[in-house]
């Protein structure tokens, strides 16, 4: 089994980037079996097809491998590198170009959300991303995917491509490619900000008291807790009794996750009391979860060549075993790649 997933850099993680994704990626390294393998990628390459600038790129890609090393990801149990440093990554989208197809690209739903009303200034990144994410799994021969609901269209594009590929160029009993399952991890929390609880926690709110971020001490954490919107009403004992309140229903949503809880469980135990009993208990249960990560991160993110070395070392390695299946591509298409030196 060997596990292939990436995420893109962004700057000011927060509860949301951890109990949304992050989470996930060290329970699937924690949980593998011997013989199998976790690769986990910072998609640099992918934050390119946007506007974006490139020292804050950069910053953020350090700051994301802070972030998931703090949170857990161990570098001498999974693969952890940055695209852009494995070229491989870049050479088989362009060989996958060839197999994709217009068509197939045209219905991607990504792409007509990203670019919103001007395809036509979209960059061509953009649209031809998915041929990027299929070429991030088929290098490394992935077996399964994690995948959420926005990102199943784009792995069966690559089951597409990889079939399309193997029909076209290789024997039957010598595929290039793997077609890789969808793995489907434990539902991700949909953390909502702390001011409104219709609206996702984001790093863009202009407020920073609607996000807990990774690198919040815990006066700031119980600071936050504490100033979070909430309604007069206490706690009911039912879930029935939060419709209507998105505030409590976050922050009991919050609470459940983080204590491997399911709400209704939480509700009967703080059923009937109010903002004023649950909010610092929610601040405890925070602090005691993120306060080991947030110290970590902020040691790591001030550690530059740490940092650099843990990329360095894990694109290596992405680059031994992503290697094959790029020589192999070239070959069934007629073409011989130049072989690296040293």
């Amino acid at each position: 089994m060997r596990i292939v997933s990436g995420i893109q850099p962004t700057g000011n993680l927060h509860l949301g980037n951890y109990l949304g994704a992050i989470r996930n990626w060290v329970r699937m390294q924690d949980d593998l079996e011997p013989g199998s393998e976790c690769l986990f990628f910072l998609a640099d390459l992918h934050a390119i097809s946007m506007p974006h600038s490139p020292a804050e790129l950069r910053r953020a890609t350090l700051e994301m491998v802070a972030a998931l090393v703090a949170c857990g990801i161990d570098p001498n149990r999974s693969v952890l590198f940055n695209q852009a440093q494995v070229p491989a990554h870049a050479e088989l989208q362009w060989l996958l170009n060839g197999t994709a197809r217009m068509g197939w690209l045209n219905r991607m739903t990504q792409f007509k959300d990203k670019s919103g009303k001007n395809r036509e200034g979209a960059s061509v990144a953009l649209f031809t991303y998915p041929v990027l994410q299929a070429a991030d799994v088929l290098l490394y021969q992935a077996t399964h995917v994690p995948v959420g609901e926005d990102q199943k269209q784009h792995l069966e594009l690559a089951r597409d491509i990889a079939q399309k590929f193997n029909n076209d160029f290789c024997s039957e009993d010598a595929p290039v490619f793997t077609l890789p399952e969808a793995f489907i991890p434990p539902a991700a929390a949909r953390i909502m900000s702390l001011r409104d609880g219709t609206k996702k926690m984001s790093k863009s709110d202009p407020s920073e008291m609607s996000r807990i971020e990774l690198a919040d001490d815990a006066d700031t954490i119980m600071k936050k807790i504490k100033k979070a919107k909430t309604d007069p009403e206490p706690l009911p004992s039912e879930m029935a009794g939060l419709e209507g309140r998105p505030e409590a229903l976050n922050l009991v949503s919050i609470y459940a996750v983080l204590t491997d809880e399911k709400p209704e469980a939480v509700l009967a135990r703080f059923a009937g009391q109010g903002f004023g009993v649950f909010k610092p208990a929610l601040g405890e249960v925070l602090v005691e979860t993120l306060s080991p990560i947030s110290l970590r991160f902020r040691e790591l993110v001030e550690d530059r060549e740490a940092l650099d070395a843990i990329l360095a070392k894990g694109a290596l390695r992405a680059r031994e075993i992503g290697i094959p299946t790029l020589d192999a591509t070239y070959s069934a298409l007629g073409l011989v790649r130049a072989r690296e030196r040293g």
